[in-house]
């Protein structure tokens, strides 16, 4: 009976290009998962979006969150209609220049906003919880300390 060989024994090690395919495959799959889990918020990808960067980088006018968000200015104003109609923003002239409106979160969108990340949250705690066994978390955890390392270059 013949030894394996060592390739038989040990599989080679994946490129970076294979690595980087799978992960970026992955984290794609992750992120439309969680977006379909907070669907029932009556909130889209979009308007959660912008509810999230107004939160989080202050009051702007609905030209800048268009580009920010990389959509056109006229479906901007859309999605603010909604939030705005919902109660979830805030219209108020624009401070440096009166002929212009700012966009602001108001506190009924921080509350959906909150509602929306829990629910993010709680399935994936719940899914991790559920399919992995201790040594798998330890090991999801190792490797967000890694993907986080990559993100900040």
């Amino acid at each position: 009976m013949q030894e394996p060989t060592p390739t038989e024994v040990a599989p080679t090690e994946p490129s970076a290009e294979q690595v980087a395919t799978q992960l970026a495959a992955v984290v794609s799959r992750l992120l439309r998962r969680l977006r379909s889990t907070s669907s029932d918020s009556l909130l889209t990808p979009t308007q959660s979006s912008v509810l999230a960067r107004l939160d989080r980088e202050g009051s702007d006018t609905t030209a800048a969150l268009a580009r920010a968000e990389h959509v056109r200015p006229q479906s901007m104003r859309l999605t603010i209609g909604v939030l705005e109609d919902q109660g979830l923003v805030e219209r108020a002239p624009d401070p440096a220049d009166g002929r212009k409106s700012v966009m602001s979160i108001t506190e009924a969108g921080r509350v959906m906003l909150g509602a929306v990340r829990a629910a993010k949250h709680n399935w994936l705690a719940e899914v991790i919880t559920t399919e992995l066994d201790s040594d798998e978390r330890r090991t999801v955890a190792e490797a967000t300390v890694l993907l986080d390392r990559l993100v900040e270059k």
